[in-house]
């Protein structure tokens, strides 16, 4: 045999063991940013782009949501927003209600795909006061719906999972109301699920995966700097993050934490390349600190974007642990071995939503 043919082999055998590796590694491993195929198997919307506030031009999706109502609604339901993340950029946050609606709808929920303004058409705090629009725009119409107007809950990943724990520690905050749709009733929530969300924002190069490029673009796998002018965290606010650092806190969910807010539970990954682990795991120690009843699910090989895999996709729940606190006596439950389920989820909001 020639060299040149040795050497051809070699080259071979190398490259099938790298792909034959690739193909051994769960698809968390492979790329922690992937996205199941879109859209998310579910049903049609019952009602579909409703304006929930003012929407026109300038809020394109913004102001709209879609409703996912059970057939049996003899008496009233509860609901559960849903948000997508977008990193502030997209007004698309109904997109993949639908998904959420196929878990919950059967077991009796309704659920509301909710959009809400990008940073690109309006400023924190717009964001937070078009949730808190949606939410006083459902608790207003519940009677028209069939809703259950005094259980409502709230679920989002990424930015979505900001927007939900914002709604979450906020219902006692006035200055964070806005003027948007219908006012003068509560925009308070009675439970939220918050997956990977970011939630101190000055705290998030410190503790990213790898050091931050600030000449990188924002992307799922490079890494950037959230302290960037051009960041997602920095447009959302209007300024670079560490040239306006009383800014940034208001947008911090961390800082609003205190015993008027409802149960929450907190869902991670730890190979998390755009929202560092570390944001989901501080929000939760805070409010075990506070005594608040929380939990925190943690997967060790999830990656970012994954919400929906977490719940179904069991290469992505080795080593997964929840841990617990609760106002009741400040019990806290140091971390178990769990199967991440959307039984788990469903439960979250049996408990919350549906006691009575």
């Amino acid at each position: 045999m020639t060299r040149k043919k040795i050497r051809a082999l070699g080259i071979a055998a190398i490259l099938t063991a790298v792909i034959g590796a690739m193909v051994a590694r769960p698809a968390s491993a492979q790329n922690t940013a992937f996205k199941p195929p879109l859209p998310l198997p579910g049903p049609a919307p019952t009602e579909r782009d409703v304006a929930y506030a003012k929407s026109d031009a300038a809020t394109g999706q913004g102001h709209l949501l879609d409703l996912y109502l059970p057939k049996d609604r003899s008496k009233p339901v509860p609901v559960v927003i849903f948000t997508h993340g977008s990193a502030w950029m997209a007004d698309n946050g109904k997109m993949d209600a639908q998904g959420l609606a196929a878990i919950l709808v059967p077991r009796g929920y309704a659920v509301a795909g909710v959009s809400i303004r990008s940073s690109t058409q309006a400023r924190f705090p717009a964001q937070v006061y078009d949730i808190k629009a949606a939410i006083r725009w459902l608790r207003s119409n519940a009677g028209k719906y069939g809703l259950d107007g005094g259980h409502i809950g709230i679920i989002g990943e990424s930015s979505g999972g900001w927007t939900s724990a914002m709604a979450a520690v906020t219902g006692d905050v006035p200055e964070l109301e806005g003027g948007e749709g219908v006012t003068g009733i509560s925009s308070a929530v009675q439970a939220a699920i918050a997956f990977y969300p970011p939630t101190d924002f000055l705290q998030m190069d410190p503790a990213a995966l790898r050091p931050c490029d600030p000449k990188a673009p924002a992307s799922l796998t490079a890494p950037f700097c959230h302290a960037s002018a051009g960041s997602p965290e920095s447009l959302l606010i209007g300024c670079a993050l560490n040239s306006c650092p009383d800014a940034v806190e208001r947008a911090n969910p961390i800082r609003y934490i205190s015993k008027a807010d409802p149960p929450i539970m907190v869902i991670h990954g730890e190979r998390d390349s755009a929202v560092p682990y570390g944001q989901g795991e501080m929000f939760y120690q805070a409010l075990n600190k506070a005594c608040h009843t929380a939990s925190f699910l943690s997967l060790p090989i999830a990656g970012h974007g994954t919400w929906y895999q977490m719940m179904s996709d069991p290469s992505l729940a080795y080593g997964a642990t929840i841990r617990s606190t609760s106002s009741d006596g400040c019990k806290v439950e140091i971390p178990q071995p769990v199967t991440p389920s959307w039984d788990m989820i469903v439960s979250f909001f049996d408990r919350y939503l549906k006691s009575r």
